[in-house]
């Protein structure tokens, strides 16, 4: 049995991917383009280093992170990017980003007041 066979629908696969609060801030950061590891520990505030390497390693090996690393003469430089998968997420996430800004984030409602229907 693979990881595959336990989802229920779409949604349970995209948020296995995604879950919990450091992955999608990671996607939100990488969204302007390649960084480096500290660029993106110092972009997300609060997120611990090993918990960021994680996170980096699961999304690699999901498909939606490419680690890239370059030499510039003796010294080794590793970016992280968005892969085609990637993006395509971070396009699937907006329209949840876009939600969230106006419903949650507004200058109506008071932090952690959702929007009345």
């Amino acid at each position: 049995m693979t990881r595959r066979d336990t989802y229920v629908c779409g949604i349970d696969a995209a948020i296995d991917v995604v879950g919990g609060k450091w992955k999608v801030l990671i996607l939100w950061a990488l969204d302007e383009g390649p960084l480096r590891f500290g660029e993106l520990r110092r972009g997300i505030p609060g997120v611990t280093e090993k918990v960021l390497t994680t996170h980096l390693r699961e999304l690699e090996n999901d498909g939606i992170v490419s680690r890239d690393e370059a030499f510039e003469g003796a010294v080794r430089r590793v970016a992280y990017t968005l892969t085609p998968l990637g993006v395509s997420l971070n396009e699937a996430l907006a329209p949840l980003g876009d939600w969230g800004r106006k419903h949650l984030l507004s200058e109506h409602h008071e932090p952690g007041e959702v929007s009345p229907r």
